[in-house]
């Protein structure tokens, strides 16, 4: 059986060893760590629901390669209804864990490689599609948790890659020899990977001939000699820090989404791992079809569960303060369920429209001008939640005293007292509940909505690019009874 138990999991994350640094030290144990340790905690849960049975009808299903059950994250998209799964896979892990699923990226990752791969050896007689999946049987056949990583540095927008002023701020091969690779760069904003078993890392963007070093894919393991992992720090990974029992925070066994910057430095790569190096025309393919899955997923039905914690707070927050009758707060619910409906029905939408991207490749993909649509309207949707729900909690949300108060014997009256705003719950549970609301509407998952699954204005110029207006142009001439325009002499002859 290919989905093993969270014990598996943990005890090879207490093995890990990466080369981690967060706020200027470094970080000697990750399953210790009080901030390293919430992404072994999002890791063990996705081991936790593949084997609960109500969790597990969605997050596993079988491989197509040997029929046993996996975990969801190890698999292959090859159908709608496997979109359909994935979209539900992104929902339910979002609204159990309040943050990133860190195996959504690598799973993402494996479907474009499936794609792209299996058209490379089509056309160029290449081996990366075999290569990639004995990989993924190994994940598979030991339930790893894989990493994914794309963004990079980079250097002015404004110049060519080759007028950079450092050719590192773009992750490029340095060596080739008949065992493997040698790779040099970085890659930042990435979700959990210091606590993953592997990172599979794509390029960043379409390459041009002559850029051919920069076209390259291929898949690290933790700890592997060159990586170096810099992590993120925010105000919220210190107070994680300064917390005396993880029960003070918003999202206590979870926290905030943690990410870092992965420095490699001349890492070498064996052939068997690597599936891309240097063919430029498909490096952009790549990029796109892994937007196409993720742009559904994380721009669509995980942030939606993100949205039902976020209402689901505010409503308690509301009947707390005995609001439960007020029109205009009624009013600002509704919206916010209208909001979050729309962004799923995209989503949804989205999966239920998606086609088989290569031809015999096998592999599914979301619709693309969907996949956009629903990334697009969650940027705008989440902004406005966040908003919503923020003038439901109230000033509180940013000026509550610390938990840690309730555990004070010279102010603990004083917050049981005047925090239970005379409801028949303790204020304990008024403070956590807006202290997990404090997490939503004064935290990072603002920006990192808008910004996860690339930036509005990517999602912009694909719904331009993908937009039918000749249709639309026919439709209206068609009903105002304008003759269509007689072609001419080029498109005649």
């Amino acid at each position: 059986m290919a989905v093993k138990s969270p014990e598996h999991y943990l005890k090879r994350a207490k093995a890990m060893r990466p080369r981690v640094f967060m706020d200027g030290k470094p970080v000697e144990d990750i399953t210790e760590h009080p901030v390293t340790r919430t992404v072994v905690e999002a890791n063990l849960a996705s081991y936790e629901w593949a084997l609960d049975p109500e969790g597990g009808k969605v997050l596993t299903r079988p491989s197509h390669l040997t029929g046993e059950p996996c975990n969801i994250y190890n698999t292959l998209n090859r159908s709608t209804d496997d979109l359909i799964q994935r979209a539900a896979a992104g929902l339910y892990a979002a609204e159990h864990l309040g943050t990133c699923i860190y195996r959504c990226v690598g799973c993402d990752a494996f479907n474009s490689l499936a794609a792209t791969t299996y058209e490379m050896d089509q056309a160029l007689d290449t081996s990366y599609h075999g290569r990639l999946m004995e990989f993924l049987r190994y994940v598979q056949d030991e339930d790893l948790t894989v990493a994914g990583a794309m963004t990079e540095p980079r250097g002015r927008r404004d110049q060519k890659l080759q007028q950079w002023t450092d050719p590192d701020l773009s992750l490029h091969v340095v060596d080739r020899n008949d065992k493997g690779i040698v790779v040099r760069g970085a890659k930042i904003n990435i979700s959990g990977a210091y606590a993953c078993d592997w990172t599979i890392v794509m390029p960043s963007g379409a390459r041009r001939p002559g850029e051919e070093d920069y076209a390259v894919s291929f898949a690290v393991p933790n700890g592997e000699k060159g990586v170096t992992y810099i992590c993120q720090y925010t105000p919220y990974s210190a107070e994680r820090e300064l917390a005396e029992d993880p029960w003070e925070l918003g999202n206590p066994r979870f926290g905030q989404r943690e990410t870092s910057m992965i420095v490699f430095e001349d890492v070498f790569v064996p052939w068997e791992r690597v599936f891309l190096c240097g063919e430029t025309r498909y490096a952009g393919r790549i990029v796109t079809r892994f937007a196409q899955i993720h742009r559904m997923v994380c721009g669509g039905s995980c942030k939606v569960g993100f949205g039902k914690i976020l209402i689901g707070a505010a409503r308690l927050i509301q009947e707390y303060k005995g609001l439960e009758k007020v029109p205009h707060i009624n009013d600002q619910m509704t919206e916010m369920i209208t909001l979050l409906e729309t962004v799923r029905a995209c989503s949804k939408a989205a999966a239920i429209e998606g086609k088989e991207v290569v031809p015999g490749s096998g592999v599914y993909v979301p619709d693309d001008l969907l996949g956009n649509v629903s990334k697009l309207n969650i940027c705008n949707a989440f902004w406005r939640m966040m908003a919503l729900a923020g003038d439901i909690g109230g000033g509180l949300l940013v000026t509550m005293p610390s938990l840690k108060e309730l555990k004070n014997p010279e102010t603990r009256r004083y917050l049981e007292k005047f925090y239970s705003f005379g409801a028949d719950v303790p204020a304990e549970n008024i403070l956590k509940i807006t202290k997990l609301l404090q997490n939503w509407t004064a935290g990072l998952h603002g920006v990192g909505t808008w910004h996860g699954a690339g930036p509005v204005q990517a999602q912009k110029i694909m719904v331009q690019r993908l937009a039918d207006y000749e249709e639309m142009k026919e439709l209206a001439m068609k009903m105002a009874g304008v003759p269509e325009p007689a072609p001419s002499q080029e498109e005649a002859s």
